[in-house]
């Protein structure tokens, strides 16, 4: 056997949904307790397994024991001896943390310089970058991306509150990375007050960005990330609709269910929205203050019932599959390291020879690069990941 089902882990993250995931994978719900990503893939903190005869193998061996077949020759020259993606299901049942991540070479940078030195931040887990997209499986909000620093300034100058006059002068001048400043630096005594000042003047206002206000200080009280979301583009994805969050990207995911793909790091920098430490001034090494116009990553239709979502990373690429029993099966060109994994439906994925895994919703398969082309058959549809060649 070469293409193998796929088991992967289920993390606890406290915002993650008791239903959602359940629901996908036609589990009871509701859940004991939250369940937030299930992770696919070879990342050492989490590795999925395969069946191995009767024995669950770790992703993570099976590459170690043999990089050139698993990988491929291309994927391991490129990556070493390991899977560069991580493939998620992502169920937020509660707001995020704002967050960013690094570019490659200031990963490396930061986290060679944080091990040489004990004294540092712990801020990196490894030296890898960690740019990401999503595509939702049911509606979902996120932020991502800072707006125009105009329509920011209007709306916190639209709160009338005298002591946040700094942050919107900031504004007004394009200065984004001041303001972002001026807010994560707030003073901490006077944080709670803040707050609650601005849910009680949002909610003499109208619009989507007071309701999120209010909203998120219900989260989050006394948490200036409340304002630092207020300068972010609010995304609204229908299922089958992606965004793209490169190095740099202030961003949030606020509420639904998504499959993530992303470079195998879990190197996060936080700007609010959390309990957790947060480094100012780390983050604003980290971020890029510029204006996103277009939050959505647009996919192209590659075939009848194929659409692809390019992206300009080297490390990942990720295909839906739908397939409704009236086209015929639908070959996968490559032959690298591809993870399966099913949205809806019941599909057959299989190489040319060999038994093929059946691959339910939330079920995954693992095909490595040396079960060359495969093929996915059946009604339903699938999520394919992969290496770019």
């Amino acid at each position: 056997m070469t293409v193998y089902p796929l088991t992967g882990v289920i993390r606890d993250y406290a915002w993650g949904s008791r239903t959602a995931i359940a629901e996908l994978q036609g589990r009871p719900t509701p859940t004991e307790g939250p369940e937030a990503e299930l992770w696919l893939g070879a990342h050492p903190a989490d590795p999925s397994t395969v069946p191995v005869g009767d024995t669950p193998v770790e992703l993570t061996k099976l590459i170690a024991d043999d990089p050139h077949g698993q990988l491929g020759a291309d994927v391991e020259e490129r990556f070493g001896p390991r899977l560069p993606y991580l493939m998620k299901v992502l169920a937020a049942g509660a707001p995020l943390s704002l967050q960013a991540h690094p570019a490659l070479d200031y990963a490396r940078e930061a986290y060679a310089r944080q091990e040489a030195d004990p004294a540092l931040p712990r801020n990196y887990t490894d030296a890898n970058h960690k740019p990401e997209m999503l595509v939702a499986l049911t509606p979902f909000e996120a932020l991502c991306g800072f707006r125009p620093p105009s329509a920011s300034a209007a709306v916190i100058g639209g709160l009338g509150l005298p002591r946040l006059a700094p942050v919107v002068s900031a504004l007004e001048t394009g200065d984004l990375a001041g303001a972002v400043r001026l807010l994560l630096s707030w003073p901490a005594g006077d944080r709670d007050a803040l707050i609650e000042d601005v849910v009680a003047a949002a909610r003499r206002q109208s619009g989507d960005s007071y309701r999120l206000a209010i909203d998120l200080a219900a989260h989050y009280p006394g948490d200036p990330g409340v304002l630092v979301a207020l300068l972010l583009n609010l995304v609204r994805l229908a299922p089958g609709e992606a965004i793209w969050m490169p190095a740099g990207n202030l961003h949030a995911y606020l509420n639904g269910l998504g499959v993530e793909l992303m470079a195998a790091s879990d190197n996060v920098l936080r700007g609010g929205l959390t309990p957790k430490r947060v480094d100012v001034d780390e983050l604003l090494k980290v971020l890029r203050f510029e204006v996103l116009d277009d939050p959505l990553l647009h996919g192209v239709t590659e075939a009848p019932g194929v659409t692809a979502w390019q992206v300009p990373v080297p490390d990942f690429a990720m295909r839906r599959v739908e397939l409704t029993g009236d086209r015929p099966p639908v070959r996968l060109t490559g032959a690298g390291p591809r993870i399966v994994l099913g949205a809806a439906g019941e599909v057959q994925v299989g190489e040319d020879h060999g038994v093929p895994v059946t691959v339910g919703a939330g079920d995954a398969a693992y095909a490595p690069a040396n079960a060359g082309p495969i093929t996915v058959a059946g009604v339903g549809v699938v999520f394919v990941a992969s290496v770019p060649a």
